[in-house]
């Protein structure tokens, strides 16, 4: 049974900087594509980044670029995302999703239940 478990959102100040982690089980995250994805309240759901298979070609969209890195340890099994330089429009829910990862349109098969970020001014 896949299951994705975010952890490390919290609330920081602009400019601040917070490591969101996510735990996979059921599978093997170097042997699928994987993505972080965010919604803010009423907005639509958007792909941040992504890596392919084994980890290869990171992928960012462009309001993320130079402050966002995607990461993951295939000993813990755990994908990473990095977030440095944080401002207000960053304020959302972020998920973690695996399985045929395409940023956009934000779509996979396998979704975690999200972690909040707030980024106050």
């Amino acid at each position: 049974q896949v299951q994705l478990v975010e952890s490390g959102g919290g609330s920081v100040q602009s400019g601040g900087s917070l490591r969101l982690a996510c735990a996979a089980s059921g599978f093997t995250i170097t042997h699928s594509s994987m993505g972080w994805f965010r919604q803010a309240p009423g907005n639509e759901r958007e792909g941040v980044a992504s890596v392919r298979i084994g980890g290869l070609d990171p992928y960012y969209v462009d309001s993320v670029k130079g402050r966002f890195t995607i990461s993951r340890d295939g000993a813990k099994n755990t994908l990473y995302l990095q977030m440095n330089n944080l401002k207000p429009e960053d304020t959302a829910m972020y998920y973690c999703a695996a399985g045929s990862v395409t940023l956009t349109p934000p779509t996979a098969v396998y979704w975690g239940q999200g972690t909040q970020v707030t980024v106050s001014s």
